[in-house]
Order: C-alpha cells, then sequence, then structure tokens
C-alpha cells in the first residue's frame, strides 16, 4: 500500500465536537457511535479528514478538555472499541482521522496531580508547576488566567500554588521535566499504535513557562483593550507561553510521529501579539508541527485588508511553513453571524467565505454545521455549561453557543440529535438549516459547499499551488495561485456594493471557471460578496502584484 505522507497538506480537515454530534443512546449527549454513523454526511461534504475534540476520561469541567487519563474514553462517550469501530469506518470511507491532544494540562483529577499534590517530596512532585507564596501570602507573580483571575491556586497539603492557565481544575504540566514529556509522548503513542492518522495539539505554545517565574510586563494602552472583558489580555505574555524551549518538545514530538507512516500534526497557537511568528517558528523545517492555525481570522476582523496581511505574513515568515486555515470552531462565535451585518444575509455570507476559504493556500479546518450556515445561537444564562462563559456573563457569553447540537432533521424532536433532553438546547431556527432540509436543494448553503470543496479538489494548484498577492485593496481581495500545471485568479469582493476590479498587466483570464462576477475586456464587475476564479496563461508574464515565498 503507497502512502502520501503529504496527505495533509491542503487538506479539508472537519471538525467534530463528539458531544454534540449524534447520540445514540437517548441521554442527551453525543458518542462515538454516533460519530460513526454520520460519518457518511462529512465524506459526502468531500473532507479529506475529521478532528475529534477529546473523548478521554473527564470529569468534564472544561468539556473534555481537563484530562483524567490520556489512553480511556470517556464512558458518555463509549468504549475503546467504540473508538476502533469509528476508526475503521471513516478508513473505509476515506477520511483520515485526527484526534486532540490535550497535554499543557490535565485535569486536577488526573492521577499524577492526584499524587503531586499530596508532598513536595513524592515521585510527581515536579510533575506539575508549583511555587511557594511571596512572603505576603500572595501569588508567586501576576500571571493570568485565560478563564478569569490569577493563574495560580493554593493547595492545602503542599502550602504551595499551582498553575493553571484555564481552570483551576486544570493543572498545568512542568514540561521542564523531562520524565514528563516522556509521559505525554508515551500517550501519544498509544494512539498511533490503535492507527489514528494526525493529532490536533490544544494550547501548543503554553508547554512551557519561565523557570524565574518572572511577572508578564503590561500590554500598554491600546484602543481594543476598551472593549476588552477579560484582562488576560492585558499582558505581554512573555513568560507564561511561546518559550524557546517549546521547539525542542515540537522536535520530539515529531521524531515520535515519523517513526509510523503519513501521520499529521496541527498545533493550536493562541498568542495574541506574536501568533504568526509563532505559527511560523513551529512549522518551518519540517522537523516540528505539519502545520498549525491561530486566531487571527477567528475574531471579529473581515476585511479584505485583514486577509491580505494575515496570508502576507504568513508567507513572508514562513516559506517553508504550511498553515491551517479556520473561520469557525468551538471556542468563538460561528462565523456566519461574526461577520454578517445587522440586517445582512447570513447565508451569503456563508457562501461567500467557504468560496474565500477553498481558494486560500493552506489547509482548512471545517466546524461541524458551518457546512449548513448555521447561526451562534442565544442561549439563556441558566443553559450554559461553558464555566468561563458562567464566568464573564453577561460581557462574554462564553462557547456553547458554537456547540449546540447538530440538527440533522428539521422536523424531529431536538433534530434528530437525541431521543433524550440534549445536554445543550437545540435551537429552533437551527431545524430550519437542518442537513435533511437542505439535501436535494442546489441553492442550498450545503450544496454550495459540496461544490466549493469539489472545485477546489479538482484544481491541484488550489490544494497545493503557491501564492501570490496582488496589490492591496480597501474592499477586494485578489490573488494568483499557481501549481501543477495551472495557474487561477482569484478575486473576492469582500464590500456590500458592486466593485468594478481593473484587471492588471498580463493577468487576463482565458476562462471564467467559478463564481459570480462579469468579466469585461478590462475588468470585472463583481457583486457584493462576489468572487471569480478563472484560468491564466501559464507563460504570461505577471506584471503586477509581488511574488510571495513558498
Amino acid at each position: 500500500m503507497q502512502h502520501d505522507s503529504n496527505w495533509w497538506r491542503g487538506a479539508v480537515i472537519y471538525q467534530i465536537y463528539p458531544r454534540s454530534f449524534q447520540d445514540t443512546t437517548g441521554d442527551g449527549s453525543g458518542d462515538l457511535r454516533g460519530i460513526s454513523q454520520r460519518l457518511g454526511h462529512v465524506a459526502a461534504l468531500g473532507a479529506d479528514a475529521v478532528w475529534l475534540s477529546p473523548f478521554f476520561k473527564s470529569p468534564m469541567a472544561d468539556m473534555g478538555y481537563d484530562v483524567s487519563d490520556y489512553c480511556a474514553v470517556d464512558p458518555i462517550f463509549g468504549t475503546l472499541a467504540d473508538f476502533d469501530a469509528l476508526l475503521a469506518e471513516a478508513h473505509k470511507l476515506g477520511l483520515k482521522v485526527i484526534i486532540d491532544q490535550v497535554l499543557a494540562h490535565t485535569s486536577d483529577r488526573h492521577e499524577w496531580f492526584v499524587e503531586s499534590r499530596t508532598s513536595r517530596d513524592n515521585s510527581k512532585a515536579d510533575w506539575y508547576v508549583w511555587a511557594d507564596a511571596k512572603p505576603d501570602g500572595t501569588a508567586p507573580n501576576n500571571w493570568l488566567s485565560v478563564f478569569g483571575g490569577q493563574a495560580w491556586e493554593w493547595e492545602s497539603t503542599r502550602r504551595q500554588y499551582y498553575l493553571h492557565n484555564f481552570l483551576a481544575s486544570q493543572p498545568a504540566l512542568n514540561f521542564h521535566n523531562r520524565k514528563v514529556q516522556d509521559a505525554v509522548l508515551d500517550s501519544v503513542r498509544f494512539w498511533l499504535e490503535r492507527g489514528v492518522d494526525g493529532f490536533r495539539l490544544d494550547t501548543v505554545n503554553y508547554y512551557f513557562q519561565d523557570r524565574r517565574l518572572r511577572s508578564n510586563p503590561p500590554l500598554g494602552a491600546t484602543a481594543w483593550l476598551e472593549s476588552e472583558t477579560n484582562p488576560y489580555n492585558f499582558q505581554q505574555h512573555l513568560f507564561d507561553k511561546s518559550l524557546p524551549e517549546n521547539i525542542d518538545f515540537l522536535k520530539r514530538f515529531r521524531a515520535l510521529l515519523d517513526e509510523y507512516d503519513s501521520r499529521a500534526s496541527v498545533g493550536e497557537v493562541g498568542d495574541e501579539e506574536r501568533s504568526l511568528e509563532t505559527l511560523a517558528a513551529y512549522t518551518s523545517g519540517r522537523d516540528k508541527l505539519d502545520m498549525a492555525y491561530t486566531f487571527d481570522l477567528l475574531g471579529p476582523k473581515f476585511s479584505a485588508a485583514h486577509i491580505h496581511k494575515c496570508v502576507s505574513a504568513f508567507e513572508a515568515a514562513a516559506p517553508d511553513g504550511w498553515v491551517c486555515w479556520a473561520f469557525s470552531n468551538h471556542d468563538v462565535m460561528r462565523h456566519a453571524s461574526r461577520w454578517t451585518p445587522p440586517g445582512g444575509d447570513r447565508q451569503a455570507v456563508a457562501r461567500f467565505c467557504i468560496s474565500l476559504l477553498s481558494c486560500l493556500r493552506g489547509s482548512i479546518c471545517l466546524y461541524q454545521g458551518e457546512e449548513l450556515g448555521l447561526s451562534e445561537a442565544d442561549l439563556a444564562f441558566e443553559d450554559l455549561r461553558d464555566l468561563y462563559g458562567i464566568r464573564f456573563w453577561p460581557g462574554f457569553k462564553g462557547r456553547d453557543g458554537c456547540r449546540t447540537p447538530m440538527p440533522w432533521e428539521g422536523s424531529t424532536p431536538n433534530a434528530g440529535f437525541t431521543t433524550g433532553k440534549p445536554w445543550l438546547p437545540v435551537p429552533p431556527e437551527h431545524r430550519a438549516s437542518a442537513v435533511d432540509v437542505q439535501l436535494g436543494d442546489a441553492s442550498s448553503v450545503l450544496a454550495h459547499y459540496k461544490a466549493a470543496l469539489a472545485f477546489r479538489r479538482t484544481h491541484p494548484a488550489l490544494v497545493r499551488g503557491a501564492i501570490r498577492l496582488l496589490d492591496d485593496d480597501a474592499d477586494v481581495l485578489a490573488f494568483v495561485r499557481e501549481g501543477e500545471g495551472e495557474k487561477l485568479l482569484c478575486v473576492f469582493n469582500f464590500s456590500e456594493t458592486q466593485k468594478q476590479w481593473p484587471l492588471p498587466d498580463g493577468l487576463r483570464p482565458q476562462a471564467a471557471l467559478e463564481g459570480s462576477a462579469r468579466l469585461t475586456v478590462q475588468s470585472l464587475v463583481l457583486p457584493p460578496l462576489g468572487d471569480f476564479v478563472g484560468r491564466l496563461s501559464l507563460t504570461e508574464p505577471a506584471r503586477s502584484g509581488r511574488t510571495l515565498p513558498r
């Protein structure tokens, strides 16, 4: 059997949030058997792989991102046998399987922490980040938790503080300890041996902290801080994440994956000020991560200029690196709501976004339900399960609005997700966008997603080709993709009005392949949220724009 070790390059990865995908037991929570039953939908969409958010044993304080046993399936999701069956079904359908690895921290119920907290001299005493109090009893430094408050929790038995970058029940592992690295890599090997195809590394830049535990400096006065609900973003995070030591561990991680055929890795980089710089460092050289993503396109900014800036910055910083672009995931408001202006057409935004995403250079992460154009759910406070959202309500409503159950059937109870009471409510408005409602409708968002991904798959330049951004424009994003014998001009109008975009010298399309734009002799006429993809001659000189490194 021939293996493509670069299958991930340009791949379309579909993220599944197991608790909200499909319930088969009636307990209101999705499970592994439910995922297996619905994988046909993912394959028909045109994805190459699925990314499963955590299904490991966990007290679920952070919905599985607080792992108490890396090598066990939590009973609410099923068994190891159910996972093996899921893996087999995915491979049967031609889908790779990527699983989430939450290595920066564990649950406080993990056996490692249970032992570590008992004394200062047990065998796991330095497996977590412990520190003495200051003389006045306060925390060792000014580090803050992403989820609110200081990043230190007092442990009365050890009479020390331990670090937690997120919930207090998620103590940070001490990666300066080689035994900790060995232990987490052993858990990765466990899943490699079961046949998984890759790993998504949660908070990949949080593995190491400053040995001297120096306090972070303030970020300084910036306009956007005035609207921040979370003081975490008031600091320059120089000492609590993105340390140089991370690189050596990622090399160890990559060396382990390289012992197996065709395994891939994608990292989540959470770094407000240095995100693209960090992403470049982690994916360059082909001896660390295969690819990574940041939150640059997961925020409120949606413009030609912003996309141009992000793509340009990454291509310049990491000529041999690889990026994974995403507009939505389980941590942010759904982009169909986030980027649709009041009174705007949410479905038009959804169509435009997948057309754009399909043409960018990099791999793609899709989040379950975005192919239906789902809106962010507006949940009542009493329905929230996300402790992050509960902590910052009402200034920040948390992440439950994007985690509601997948609507499969428009006319059945709970949209076909469960026969019981769902763990989060199914928004009534999502029924109209259910999978069975959109199937067979050529004008649906689902149909457009399938068409866009099929178009991408049939044009090698879009999957793995180089990119050259054309001159910056306030409303229109334009670039050339070239590779494997084809050269394509891609143009996108982000504005709500029609735009006439002059064709640059030497970039006259030979044929229009896709999109809603009208091609004239000297320009493209782009409707609001309109796009164009056309074939260029491989021999025509390009006298406009600038070539970005491959």
